[in-house]
């Protein structure tokens, strides 16, 4: 809407051009005011809002203000009221829709770890999440961790500790995996889509273990260590990702993955997950100095073939096979 000191300018404005016989249309002449006045007429109108020349406001404080209550509005619109920090309460269709968003992300860009994370908390039930609480709570060890419910960090694991430990320790072959890998267990991402607050303390702890289960199995972070890894979970702990993970990843791989997948590490991955102690009751920060062979016997965990040397070993003979190809044509 124009402003009357516009208005009487344009009305001005026509009167000379209807004495010199110039008919300009109402549409012109709004347009022409708005070019003319509109840069006086914003600063009146935020003049009337009191946002010039007001000393007395803090802009800033108003503004995070606004901000608040938006998220507030939003945050009301939810099933429930956050039940933790970082907790965001879906809808059952929100979560069927994660579940399938993910699994697709997940099946065709699985070198995305946003898409594994999204999945893993799709797929954790209630059902099965109770399922390993019942397992915690009847092992000691798993009691003290459901009571402390410690966090897993690079400053409460002390890396340069590690670092100093015998060779033959579990914190020094970690830290050798950790580095060797490029990795940190900094890197793991909250729990968010977890309703219950001790199943999703439950499904952090899972979470931040995993790279426990590769250093101990000397296990690389590849595509083919990963699924032997998930395999090894779902045979152990029963994560629904982790059993879907080792069906469905190796569908992808190249042949000469999947057979060694099928011939070599996914069964010992069941085997070892079957007969080993449940992971997720180790208090893997206290055997840090423990030596890591009488670690693994205590968990009844026997090492698979080394899948580095096995990868090297194959490249070597192709290019070796290539080599002898290529000087016979």
């Amino acid at each position: 809407m124009l402003r009357p000191s516009m208005l009487r300018s344009i009305t001005a404005l026509s009167g000379k051009c209807q004495r010199r016989g110039i008919v300009l249309p109402a549409a012109a002449m709004y347009t022409l005011g708005s070019l003319v006045f509109g840069r006086e007429a914003r600063l009146a109108d935020a003049m009337e809002r009191g946002e010039l020349h007001n000393k007395n406001v803090d802009y800033v404080k108003e503004a995070e203000e606004r901000t608040e209550s938006r998220i507030r509005a939003l945050a009301n619109s939810r099933p429930l009221k956050p039940r933790y920090e970082g907790h965001v309460p879906l809808y059952q269709y929100e979560k069927l829709l994660l579940f399938a968003i993910s699994g697709w992300n997940s099946f065709f860009h699985p070198e995305d770890g946003y898409n594994i994370v999204q999945l893993g908390e799709a797929t954790a039930l209630p059902v099965f999440l109770e399922s390993l609480k019942q397992t915690m709570l009847s092992d000691p060890s798993g009691r003290r961790i459901l009571k402390e419910q410690p966090n897993i960090t690079t400053d409460i694991l002390h890396m340069d500790n590690l670092a100093k430990l015998p060779h033959n320790t579990f914190g020094y072959v970690y830290y050798q995996w950790l580095k060797r890998e490029n990795v940190s267990p900094d890197t793991r991402a909250p729990v968010k889509f977890i309703d219950d607050p001790v199943h999703a303390y439950i499904f952090k702890r899972y979470r931040q273990c995993h790279d426990f289960y590769h250093a101990i199995t000397n296990m690389p972070i590849i595509i083919e260590g990963e699924v032997t890894i998930k395999a090894l979970e779902g045979a152990n702990l029963g994560v629904p990702m982790a059993i879907l993970g080792g069906i469905l990843a190796p569908l992808r791989l190249k042949k000469a993955q999947r057979k060694r997948l099928y011939d070599i590490y996914l069964p010992w991955a069941v085997r070892t997950g079957l007969s080993c102690k449940p992971l997720i009751n180790v208090y893997w920060e206290e055997m840090l100095e423990k030596d890591v062979d009488v670690l693994r016997k205590d968990l009844q965990i026997t090492l698979p073939p080394d899948l580095r040397t096995m990868r090297k070993e194959r490249i070597a003979l192709r290019r070796e096979l290539e080599a002898k190809y290529n000087t016979h044509k």
